[in-house]
């Protein structure tokens, strides 16, 4: 069975160090605790808002060993006003037979507001 895996993160400034750092310390918190393996991912998809454009955050997912060949893509946000401003967010599409309830999602800096309901999972 196919589960999504969502998480997000903010960072200070437009900035390609930290785009890419933000992405790989948040793909590897996911990757941590749900388990996955590069094997068992269909494809991941990454979102940046509109005022983000220093690096592709795609980046991020070379540099963790082992992940060479999972399909990955950049996309924009939609710019909703008064939407949470220099977010990263990833959908991961995992096969797993993991239930959708145990799913951990992961946000991190400003990004847990936009899912509040979620941070109880992750104590």
């Amino acid at each position: 069975m196919i589960r999504g895996v969502r998480g997000a993160a903010t960072v200070d400034e437009n900035n390609h160090d930290m785009l890419v750092d933000a992405a790989e310390q948040l793909l590897k918190e996911m990757i941590s605790l749900n388990k996955i393996e590069a094997e068992d991912v269909c494809s991941i998809f990454i979102s940046v808002t509109e005022d983000l454009d220093a690096a592709f955050p795609a980046k991020a997912i070379r540099k963790i060993e082992g992940w060479s060949y999972v399909p990955v893509i950049c996309m924009k946000e939609i710019p909703v006003p008064g939407s949470l401003e220099k977010c990263v967010r990833i959908m991961m599409h995992v096969n797993t037979e993991v239930p959708q309830k145990d799913i951990q999602h992961v946000y991190q800096g400003k990004a847990v507001s936009l899912r509040p309901d979620l941070q109880k999972q992750q104590n």
